[in-house]
């Protein structure tokens, strides 16, 4: 798999970065989909490429995902082995052409500027881990990481900045800033890919004008636009989805629904929702899959809460058309083992049973079909 990660900033900016080659783990994927190939859109009014031609053929590519990471509460809570062989048990699952991953925490020394404050305020929780981690995370085989959520500036800007580095310097991308797109590509196709929450600095969900017109720029610069989306309100009771705007502790965290929509409209691809901590249905719309939200994938040290169904998530993965057509797709449980370590769910797939029944509760019509095996279809 040879892979170039690029990263364009705000609109109008050019593409530039460096290629980066062979960045596979040795594993091969659990789950293969099946072989496709599609023509490219044309060139003209589509968006594509200037070099793309209707005759060309495009390959299909694989992309897997996971909802939030924390990998230690430094200093004191840190994860067995100092976080060495973190993803190990599921980094099997998560290879594919493109790997992607919500890192909801700073890797960060400690700069002195605590969102809590000093001492920490009360239910207030700020959370970083070492810059080195950034290598856990590449030996687990991610490729690329979201930064737009509510953890990611817990150490303020420095920490932000201290975080970007780290990624970079482990020869990892990430996206999530005001503006930001990250174009990747893989196999030939250019996917594009944007962070969104509720935060200041990053785009924000609640600004749908905005959210569509970053999306439309995103589509004019690659074939595949994938949206990261940190969205709704958190805790174990929080797993249906709802129309309308979701609250947490008095925060506007979006209108789930309506922004999965709106950025659909505009030109999306897929999108890929964090946030609440617990997993969340699925659901088709034009033909463009939505999962509202994969849970705790990763919660090292003294971070993500491990009771009752907080600690099932899973790693989706999807096959699509370098034009942007569903192929495929997978479920892949998991859970947080007793360290917080993701771990392959296999006897009993909570995960995917969690998911299952709440496409089809929440999405009667358009809801995701998980079949025994995990695979994603649309409905009927």
């Amino acid at each position: 798999m040879n892979v170039v990660l690029v990263a364009a900033a705000a609109a109008g900016a050019g593409l530039g970065g460096v290629a980066l080659a062979n960045r596979g783990d040795g594993d091969d994927p659990a789950w293969t989909p099946p072989a496709t190939t599609a023509p490219a859109a044309a060139a003209a009014g589509s968006g594509a490429p200037a070099d793309r031609t209707e005759s060309a053929e495009v390959p299909s590519i694989t992309l897997s995902a996971t909802g939030d990471i924390m990998m230690s509460s430094a200093p004191g809570g840190l994860p067995p082995r100092n976080g060495a062989g973190f993803f190990d048990a599921v980094r099997k699952s998560l290879a594919a052409d493109l790997v992607m991953g919500n890192l909801e925490q700073p890797l960060t020394n400690d700069t002195g500027t605590s969102k809590c404050g000093s001492p920490p305020s009360a239910n207030c929780f700020a959370f970083r881990s070492p810059p080195s981690y950034a290598k856990h995370l590449k030996d687990g085989g991610f490729q690329l990481l979201n930064l737009a959520n509510n953890h990611a500036k817990d150490f303020g800007a420095a920490g932000n900045r201290n975080t970007i580095e780290a990624l970079e310097g482990a020869g990892l991308e990430h996206t999530g800033a005001l503006d930001q797109i990250t174009v990747v590509e893989v196999k030939g196709v250019k996917v594009a890919v944007v962070g969104f929450s509720s935060y200041d600095g990053a785009n924000k969900l609640t600004d749908l004008p905005h959210s569509r017109a970053v999306i439309k720029r995103a589509k004019e610069q690659a074939d595949l636009v994938v949206v990261q989306v940190h969205m709704g309100a958190e805790g174990a009771e929080k797993n249906h989805v709802k129309p309308g705007t979701e609250t947490f502790f008095g925060e506007n965290r979006g209108d789930p629904i309506k922004f999965s929509h709106t950025v659909i409209d505009a030109g999306a691809d897929l999108v890929i929702g964090h946030g609440p901590h617990v997993v969340r249905g699925m659901e088709f719309y034009r033909g463009k899959l939505i999962a509202y939200s994969l849970g705790n994938f990763a919660g090292g040290g003294r971070t993500l809460s491990k009771d009752g169904i907080l600690k099932y998530a899973g790693i989706l993965r999807v096959t699509l058309t370098g034009d942007g057509k569903y192929v495929a797709g997978k479920f892949v449980s998991t859970y947080l083992n007793g360290n917080g370590l993701p771990t392959r769910d296999s006897a009993g797939e909570h995960g995917r049973d969690l998911v299952s029944s709440l496409s089809k509760a929440d999405f009667p019509e358009t809801g995701a079909r998980i079949g025994d095996d995990g695979t994603i279809k649309p409905a009927a």
